[in-house]
């Protein structure tokens, strides 16, 4: 079983920039397919984007492309979340996800897919 701690959130203004960390312990990392998902209060979670298991697959929800990029360094058992031109309706409870992958596939976007959690970490971000 794979255990998953985020970091890295904050309180950011409009306009800028978070990095999202999501380290991994407990399981052989590289056989995982990695998301995110985001919760913002009265909402359900939201799915964001992915990344498979050998970094050939990305893919994200309409509203981040562009501005937000998935990856990942399996030598450190670790998956990050660049954000940039984050946007107020950006603020949610920021989440990664893994599910075990034998193929390297696009991630499928259902939370429902994931068994694997990490805590959360707060983004918010003010106008």
């Amino acid at each position: 079983q794979v255990h998953l701690v985020e970091s890295g959130g904050g309180l950011v203004q409009a306009g800028g920039s978070l990095r999202l960390s999501c380290a991994a312990s407990g399981g052989v990392f590289p056989n995982y397919a990695m998301a995110w998902f985001r919760q913002a209060p009265g909402k359900e979670r939201e799915f964001v984007g992915g990344i498979s298991r050998n970094s050939v697959f990305t893919n994200y929800i309409d509203s981040v492309k562009g501005r937000f990029t998935i990856s990942r360094d399996n030598a450190k058992n670790t998956v990050y979340l660049r954000m940039t031109s984050l946007k107020p309706e950006d603020t949610a409870v920021y989440y990664c996800a893994a599910k075990v992958s034998t193929v390297s596939t696009p991630v499928p976007p259902t939370a429902r897919d994931y068994p694997y959690w990490g805590q959360g970490t707060q983004v918010i971000v003010s106008s």
